[in-house]
């Protein structure tokens, strides 16, 4: 990890209440993927597979002040990062066309 060491103490406080908060909002998404069937499952799959990538590439960022200035308090980051995602605003307008 880069950064001062009272930055890199800081972040490695942080990252593991980042993973668990992006454990969290998988564990919601596998939950409401049980409910579901045939294209709604699928979307909801996807879903899952950008957030897991999303968690791979948060918690390899080597800036200790990544953590600090983005993760510090957990405020709907995990959405927020999964909603800007091209691929889920695809998912979400192909659900509104099967409407």
């Amino acid at each position: 990890m880069i950064g001062t060491s009272n930055q890199i103490e800081m972040a490695e406080q942080i990252r593991p209440l980042v993973d668990a908060e992006f454990e969290r909002v998988a564990r919601a998404f596998r939950e409401v993927a049980e409910r579901q069937a045939g294209a709604r499952q699928d979307d909801t799959r996807a879903v899952l597979k950008i957030l897991e990538e999303k968690r791979i590439e948060v918690l390899a960022t080597p800036e200790a002040g990544y953590f600090i200035r983005e993760w510090r308090e957990l405020n709907g980051q995990v959405r927020g990062i999964i909603a800007l995602d091209p691929r889920y605003q695809a998912i979400q307008a192909g659900r509104r066309g099967r409407v």
